[in-house]
């Protein structure tokens, strides 16, 4: 692995976590999942306990703490980024200084129907509906992925087309890039 931290972006359900894990244990480097991270600096167990007892606006500056907390380290780093961390406040900003800085960002790209299939099919109780509708609903997706899709492209120094490829085909895309 020839950089220090490696920064995956994406939609829920992307498999940012899971393609995280692989990449961080065969380039024998350390995971971070800012999903997990975040809930703990504000004392709870999940990203949908802490958007619910803190509201999103506290949710995200703590997201955006924990972040630059993770970027200031000098060790090999995988870091998974929540779906929604680069629409925080700063974020854009903070992610394109590290970039310059020699990270790499990647993001994890499925269509809205993909990203659903894979969500109807897993625990979600610890994801928080982003708009009123159910998290894993493929009306939510399509209206977060029109959202986010054109700020994670142009965060993105690679874009991984995910749609059909198993987790480890992912992370071996990912690995003969960075």
């Amino acid at each position: 692995m020839t950089h220090a931290l490696v920064i995956l972006i994406g939609l829920r359900g992307s498999g940012k976590t899971t393609v995280g894990r692989l990449v961080a244990a065969r380039g024998r480097c350390r995971f971070v999942d800012l999903d997990t991270l975040t809930p703990t600096t504000l004392g709870c167990a999940t990203v949908a306990a802490a958007w619910s007892q803190h509201g999103e606006p506290r949710f995200r500056e703590a997201e955006l703490t924990a972040l630059r907390s993770v970027m200031s380290e000098t060790s090999p780093c995988i870091l998974a980024l929540g779906g929604g961390t680069p629409t925080a406040p700063g974020a854009a900003d903070l992610l394109n200084r590290a970039r310059s800085a020699g990270a790499r960002i990647i993001y994890l790209r499925a269509t809205p129907s993909e990203l659903s299939a894979r969500l109807l099919t897993s625990d979600n109780t610890h994801r928080p509906s982003l708009t009123g509708l159910p998290s894993a609903s493929i009306e939510e997706i399509t209206r977060v992925h029109q959202a986010r899709d054109a700020l994670y492209l142009s965060l993105a120094d690679l874009v991984v087309e995910v749609g059909g490829l198993s987790t480890q085909e992912v992370a071996d895309a990912i690995l003969e890039k960075i």
